[in-house]
């Protein structure tokens, strides 16, 4: 028994569990051509939202068309470790519970963290299985797994062997309230309002002053300098001058270089060469001294003097009236600038001289450029971000790969000395000692005189190996998993990492493989609100997204965020694009109901059955054609949408009305057996969007083995198709509408039988008389060679279509309702062409009025034509 309604939540269970069940998800290497996808790791301790459930429902239909199609598809699921967040996490949760971090060993605090991720992590993953991703889950990976985290340190050691890696004291992006540096890709520069305060700094042994502009005034217990441009006329006299920093009473130099702007504001320039990379190189230039007044995080230290201990903005606030009180203050004004935020914890970046790790770029970044921008063998899908990925690679810099965190690898340095370059780079402690015994030429070292960098690596540095690792391509190149998954199809993932992620996997592809590490980058747009707004928690526009599985299906929910998703552009969403979904499931699943309802018997088929069979033939394989272009072209949402139409419009429209039986009337075999294939290639071709529906109706179709399950069904063969017969039906929906607009209009009952009369101008084709005779109620259709006299009339193209009114319609009623409809019209097209004749009008009106009157009388002249026509036949 087929239940009456489609009940997603018992259905997602029950297929998904068999699904597992059966281990269609699994791939291992055989004899069939591979088809990879390895998941963006999301962080371990994330939940799911909007923007992953885009992401996923699309690399889920990709994966479950390459399984139709007879590829061996492997969908690597796994998480990223997300080292500055999750640390974050677990220090918090410490600190409830009474614990310091600093009070703790590593090893103790990472016994923490995997408790943390243990606990919590893999949510995320488990969320994804409700929404259908078919991943195979026995693959799942971390990027702390002892494999993974071999092979981040063997890339490491190998970089480093070949120069490309080096350690060095530069000035960072300091996050500190995670204290630890980030890369210049992880800084987000937020326009902010604040203010410019101009300081009077008092030229040593004089009266006299000099006013700088700054945004940051605590900073001026760093100053170790005042510069001028050489040729400033204004300041000549204080060449060989110095001046006092307010406050601090620090007696300074004034230099002078060309670096400075004389046109901008006073021309003179602070230098404070611990808190500005442009003051750091102006400093190495003059030999100036470097004073870094702040603590790691961002409180003043002994520099500070009174300030020492508070925080930086704390100290702002109260600098300000400080200097006001002793009269350094000359002005404060609002000034709105750049400020740049860590992208991981929102809190104020500092520059900050420190010692990091960095990986040179120049070299390794060519054949990623080439591979993208020269040799298109990877394609960015659109295409418009080819300019974005030129920009930031063409302008890459080196990238700084350590963290000052314990949760991530740790890298493999080991110090034997106290000097800045006494330590080796290793795989092991073991490996360590015998370089650091060779290097010192000291056979007593042991490995208690080694002591390993504390330092972590960038997340980044881990998941640039992602496709390579999860195959154990780092450690075991010649292994066969990876020979066979790799270099793997396509990627799926944010314009937001197309540079954190997705280029430093190209370059690490090409660098380790000499291969890329997959052919097509499909990148989605943000889903927003349907105002345009970013999903945030913060403005309450952000749906649950198990909420919505819960309330409109998992399929509902796939369809809904597809529908209105094309490739880069951002989507509106609205809950109503679910419950869109939710009522297209409802339609196939009432489709399928009336089919299996039907009495078969072995009965003569109808000549118009027969037609409507070989219509939906021809429009399944045109419409698969498109659909094969649309992913071809990575225009998933536009294959979606061209399979929609099939299924609702040309399916459950017009070929279920086309062969049903009539009342307490069986169907014929013939038909019967056609209609349940059409249905069949329906469900293969939605099974990626609409997994556990399509599942459902193929099993209750008829009793399948595990074998013979939807999911591991063929694809639609393409076959030829007649494109003559899809346009003549085209014509045939034409006269039918025409036909049953006639009958409402005029209140003829479809039971009641008409006669259509044709003046077949078009030399249309008779193919589908047998449809229209059948969906018009239609006794008789004869074509005739001129107008019948007595009857309503219409036009498709120019074929002429009358039926007779008979007693069926009041015909003097009917020409006096024309007349008159035919009489107000021609005075609304004599108000609307006085209009375009008034000059005046025209010259003074905006374009798109001058174009809304021409259509209207377009539109007036079409109308008027036609019921002039619809008269000529009445009389």
């Amino acid at each position: 028994m087929i239940p009456a309604q489609f009940d997603a939540k018992q259905v997602e269970k029950k297929w998904y569990d068999y699904w597992m069940k059966n281990k269609y998800f699994h791939s291992t290497p055989d004899h069939r051509t591979p088809y990879t996808i390895v998941i963006p790791p999301p962080n371990v301790t994330g939940v799911l939202h909007m923007g992953h459930m885009l992401n996923n429902t699309i690399q889920d239909v990709l994966i479950r068309r390459a399984r139709l199609k007879g590829f061996n598809a492997c969908w690597v699921p796994g998480t990223d470790h997300a080292s500055i967040a999750t640390e974050a996490k677990v220090v918090a949760k410490l600190k409830s519970e009474g614990i310091n971090k600093a009070d703790l060993t590593r090893e103790e605090f990472l016994k923490h963290a995997f408790d943390w991720t243990e606990k919590y992590g893999g949510t995320i993953l488990e969320q994804l299985k409700q929404l259908g991703c078919s991943c195979d889950w026995d693959r799942t990976k971390f990027t702390m797994d002892d494999d993974m985290s071999a092979s981040v340190i063997k890339s490491f050691v190998d970089l480093y062997n070949k120069g490309m890696i080096y350690r060095g004291y530069r000035m960072v992006n300091w996050d500190p309230e995670a204290k630890t540096t980030l890369s210049d890709e992880e800084v987000i520069y937020e326009e902010r309002q604040g203010k410019l305060y101009h300081l009077k700094y008092q030229i040593d042994g004089s009266e006299e002053f000099v006013t700088i502009a700054t945004t940051r005034p605590e900073t001026i217990l760093g100053d170790t300098a005042i510069c001028i441009h050489p040729e400033d006329e204004r300041y000549f006299h204080l060449k060989g001058k110095k001046a006092i920093v307010p406050i601090c009473n620090r007696v300074i130099p004034i230099i002078f270089d060309e670096y400075v702007d004389r046109e901008f504001g006073t021309g003179c320039l602070k230098v404070t060469p611990a808190h500005d990379v442009n003051d750091k190189t102006l400093g190495d230039k003059h030999g100036l001294e470097i004073i870094d007044i702040f603590n790691e995080d961002a409180t003043l230290n002994s520099f500070g003097l009174h300030y020492e201990g508070k925080d930086r903005f704390e100290v702002r606030t109260a600098i300000e009236k400080e200097l006001e009180s002793i009269g350094a203050l000359a002005k404060v004004e609002l000034h709105t600038n750049n400020v740049g935020t860590s992208e991981r914890t929102k809190a104020v970046i500092e520059p900050r001289l420190s010692d990091q790790w960095f990986l040179k770029m120049d070299e390794l970044v060519k054949p990623a450029i080439k591979a993208v921008l020269e040799s298109d063998e990877i394609k960015l899908h659109p295409s418009r971000f080819n300019n974005t990925y030129a920009h930031w690679l063409n302008n890459i810099r080196d990238w700084n790969i350590s963290r000052q965190l314990w949760w991530g690898q740790q890298i493999p340095a080991y110090y034997y000395g106290d000097g800045k370059e006494d330590f080796v780079v290793a795989e092991t402690i073991e490996d360590a000692l015998v370089l650091a015994k060779e290097k010192t030429n000291n056979q007593e070292l042991t490995t208690n005189n080694l002591k390993q960098d504390p330092d972590a690596l960038d997340t980044w540095f881990s998941s640039w190996l992602w496709p390579i690792s999860v195959f154990g391509g780092m450690m075991d190149p010649e292994n066969e998993e990876f020979k066979y998954y790799y270099p793997t199809n396509d990627l799926v993932t944010g314009p937001d990492i197309l540079f954190f992620w997705v280029a430093r996997m190209i370059i690490a592809g090409y660098e380790y493989t000499g291969e890329k590490p997959f052919s097509n980058v499909y990148l989605t747009g943000l889903v927003r609100d349907k105002q345009g707004r970013k999903m945030s928690k913060s403005l309450g526009n952000s749906p649950e997204p198990l909420g919505l599985i819960e309330k409109f299906g998992a399929d509902g929910v796939r369809v809904g965020l597809l529908l209105s998703s094309s490739a880069g552009n951002d989507i509106l969403f609205d809950e109503e694009l679910c419950n869109q979904g939710k009522g297209f499931a409802n339609k196939i699943w009432n489709a399928f109901r009336l089919i299996k309802g039907w009495e078969v018997a072995d009965i003569a088929q109808p000549e118009s059955s027969k037609v409507a069979i070989e219509w939906y033939e021809a429009k399944l394989q045109k419409t698969l054609v498109e659909i094969e272009d649309n992913f071809d072209k990575y225009r998933i949402s536009d294959a979606l949408m061209g399979i929609y139409k099939l299924v609702w419009d040309d399916f459950c429209s017009w070929f279920l009305e086309m062969i049903k039986p009539g009342y307490q009337q069986p169907i014929d075999t013939t038909t019967f057996n056609k209609a349940i294939e059409m249905l069949e290639a329906n469900l293969k071709l939605l099974h990626p969007f609409m997994p556990f529906l399509t599942e459902e109706i193929w099993q209750y179709i008829a009793e399948r083995t595990p074998e013979e399950a939807l999911i591991i069904a063929s694809w639609p063969e393409m076959k030829s198709f007649d494109e003559k017969i899809i346009s003549d039906f085209e014509l045939a929906t034409e006269v039918i509408s025409g036909i049953r607009t006639i009958r409402k209009d005029k209140n003829i009952p479809f039971k009641e039988t008409i006669e259509l009369k044709v003046v077949n101008n078009e030399k249309a084709s008779t193919h589908f008389d047998a449809v229209i005779m059948k969906l018009g109620n239609i006794v008789d259709l004869e074509y005739v060679g001129e107008k019948v006299n007595g009857a309503l009339s219409y036009r498709v193209k120019s074929n002429e279509y009358f039926i007779p009114v008979g007693g069926n319609v009041d015909l003097e009623a009917e020409i006096a309702k024309l007349t008159e409809e035919l009489n107000y019209t021609k005075g609304f097209l004599r108000s609307v062409q006085g209009k375009l004749s008034n000059e005046k009008f025209v010259s003074g009106a905006p374009e798109q009025v001058i174009a809304n009157e021409r259509k209207k009388e377009a539109d007036a002249l079409a109308k008027i034509a036609t019921l002039e026509q619809s008269l000529a036949s009445l009389q």
